[in-house]
């Protein structure tokens, strides 16, 4: 993971924190951001496929990569709302996964 994700992440929430305090609202507001971010990664995709007819080809696969970049950096400012320990919290999550993909995989004989 990027070294760094996690001092940037912490510059933005206090920057924000700053600009529009830290209240329930606000936490609503930057889960709120997640899906919005995921959504234009979803639109991105579409127009990458050309999956509207009516609007054909218009975004690259560079596109949903830049996308994808908003969801997670969202996902990270929002994080810190819920943690006081967000690369914590990810971390654990990140070697849960790991493991369950691993006890998920068939055995070989």
């Amino acid at each position: 993971m990027s070294a760094v994700l996690w001092p940037v992440t912490a510059r933005i929430v206090t920057a924000l924190n700053d600009a529009n305090g830290m209240g329930e609202h606000e936490t609503a507001m930057r889960l709120m951001k997640v899906v919005e971010e995921a959504g234009e990664a979803s639109a991105a995709y579409i127009g990458m496929t050309g999956q509207n007819p009516r609007k054909g080809v218009t975004h690259t696969r560079a596109d949903v990569a830049d996308e994808l970049c908003d969801v997670i950096i969202a996902a990270t400012v929002a994080l810190h709302a819920f943690t006081t320990h967000p690369p914590a919290v990810l971390d654990a999550k990140l070697h849960a996964a790991a493991r369950r993909l691993n006890a998920d995989a068939p055995e070989t004989r």
